[in-house]
């Protein structure tokens, strides 16, 4: 009877130990995002930095536990925030994308994981793009569709940047910081 009570016991603690990281993990992104709305220098920095513990969380707990983190995060952080950007940014692309890049990833073409990244992106700028336009005032350029190109072609570029720099920053904490942590984990 022991047995059974002490595996259920750590069963239920290992829940536990889960769920609370990830609470603390969703606590701690929505106070960074919560600068960020402050520093509006930041916002898109912050975003970035947030989505940041998606990844850990992914790879310490497995595919549940990242978007309950992401869905609190993304919740707290558009209830809470007074500037509503860094939330958006992390809502509409920053907060799920290391979640789903390991999915993508897992194709064996790079040009089909590289064309499945490309139209996630797209598909979240084209999201951002209604969201302003829903929330702000209309502004109306010489040459608009010359500067959405433009606008497309650098937030491109910005993606590519963004996913090295992640798939980097995940290797590091693969092989650099993971040790350290596992006494949280």
């Amino acid at each position: 009877m022991t047995v059974c009570a002490t595996a259920f016991d750590m069963r239920t603690s290992k829940k536990t130990k889960r769920l609370t990281v990830s609470a603390m993990t969703a606590a701690l992104a929505t106070a960074i995002l919560y600068l960020g709305s402050f520093i509006e220098v930041l916002d898109i920095s912050v975003a970035v930095l947030a989505s940041l513990f998606s990844a850990v969380i992914l790879i310490e707990y497995g595919k549940g536990a990242p978007w309950s983190v992401y869905g609190i995060t993304s919740f707290l952080s558009l209830l809470i925030l007074p500037n509503k950007f860094p939330a958006l940014m992390y809502l509409i692309f920053f907060g799920y994308y290391p979640i789903i890049k390991a999915s993508v990833e897992r194709i064996r073409s790079r040009l089909a994981s590289w064309s499945v990244k490309i139209c996630i992106f797209i598909a979240a700028t084209t999201l951002l793009l209604i969201s302003f336009k829903l929330f702000t005032v209309e502004v109306e350029l010489p040459n608009m569709k010359l500067y959405m190109i433009a606008f497309v072609a650098l937030t491109a570029l910005t993606l590519v940047l963004y996913d090295i720099a992640l798939t980097r920053l995940i290797s590091y904490y693969l092989f650099r910081l993971r040790h350290r942590f596992k006494n949280i984990f």
